[in-house]
């Protein structure tokens, strides 16, 4: 039954979380392009923008994972908040796709990068090795 399935190195958890990643990032990114593109830009759309292009950069490649995505999650949070203005037009101008993108953004943080990204390139990929069970006596 299990060989029903394509499998290959990484695995499909690994594919589902890049798959995750590559769609988290390339909105942000587009997200960021409409603030650096807004004429009359002040400095903090642009800065929002330029740090929104970086953070979805890390994301796409998988780079220092945790720390993108939360830097993206507080900035969509700052956003939905209304305490950083917002640009027209907008990807999450509705509270649906806030919450899709909030609910996407914590589960990429608290996974994890996958198996193809920089992350696990370079720190290792992860294996959790639980102990046998010794029984009590």
């Amino acid at each position: 039954m299990e060989r029903l399935f394509f499998a290959f190195p990484g695995g499909w958890p690994g594919l589902s979380l890049l798959l995750a990643r590559a769609v988290m990032g390339l909105a942000v990114l587009v997200q960021g392009g409409y603030y650096v593109r807004v004429p009359d830009a002040t400095a903090a759309a642009w800065a929002v923008g330029l740090i929104a292009i970086f953070a979805a950069g890390l994301l796409l490649i998988g780079f220092l994972t945790p720390f993108a995505g939360s830097a993206v999650l507080l900035g969509a949070l700052g956003i939905w908040l209304s305490l950083i203005p917002a640009c027209t037009p907008t990807l999450f101008d509705s509270r649906a796709a806030n919450v899709f993108a909030l609910t996407l953004l914590w589960a990429i943080i608290a996974l994890g990068p996958g198996a193809f990204s920089v992350d696990a390139r370079v720190f290792g990929r992860r294996e959790i090795i639980f102990p046998p069970l010794v029984p009590r006596s």
